[in-house]
């Protein structure tokens, strides 16, 4: 029972965020902004999640050092972002990004720390572009930057928590679910359904 108290309060905290990520809420810029960004679309969201999701499943040093590989090099692919350096295929890269992060988190459960992260140093960056790219030209860069890292942090540990919340038996049917869920909405941001 207190599961799935805790995976609705997730829910009901992720939901409120997401209606504070589209426009017209004053003057949200920087910080704010920022912050709010990684819950302004489903594919930002679940790829949050997911790498979590992913370090989860691989434990170990992996619970910190795939989140923290992740955050740095979304860092970096802000700035370019930021800098308007455009990369090619970004919405592509982001879809492609669930399904990897999806599928090593439901069968990757011993793949080498070195290459999960290196499949999510890649693609953090096209995530780290998106999201430097859509900055506000009134938005403080540095501000808006922490503010979707912070944001990205949250959801890196969102999924993190449900895994570990879920216990030890249950993580073994639950974490190949999720995984596989977030791998077909990959597919449906690549068909361009989600």
């Amino acid at each position: 029972m207190r599961r799935h108290a805790g995976l609705a309060a997730a829910l009901l905290l992720l939901s409120a965020q997401a209606a504070l990520a589209h426009p017209g809420h004053g003057g949200a810029a920087g910080l704010a902004h920022g912050f709010a960004h990684p819950f302004s679309g489903a594919d930002h969201l679940l790829a949050m999640v997911a790498v979590g999701l992913l370090a989860a499943a691989q434990g170990g040093r992996a619970l910190w050092a795939v989140p923290l590989a992740f955050l740095g090099m979304m860092a970096v692919g802000g700035m370019l972002g930021a800098a308007g350096t455009a990369l090619p295929f970004v919405e592509t890269g982001i879809g492609l990004s669930l399904v990897a992060f999806g599928l090593a988190a439901a069968f990757g459960a011993g793949l080498p720390l070195a290459a999960a992260l290196a499949l999510v140093g890649a693609f953090a960056v096209v995530h780290g572009d998106a999201h430097g790219a859509e900055m506000p030209e009134t938005a403080s860069g540095l501000a808006y930057g922490l503010g979707f890292l912070a944001a990205s942090a949250l959801l890196h540990l969102a999924g993190l928590g449900l895994v570990l919340a879920a216990g030890r038996i249950a993580r073994g049917r639950a974490l190949p679910v999720a995984g596989a869920a977030v791998a077909v909405a990959g597919v449906a941001v690549l068909a361009g359904t989600l």
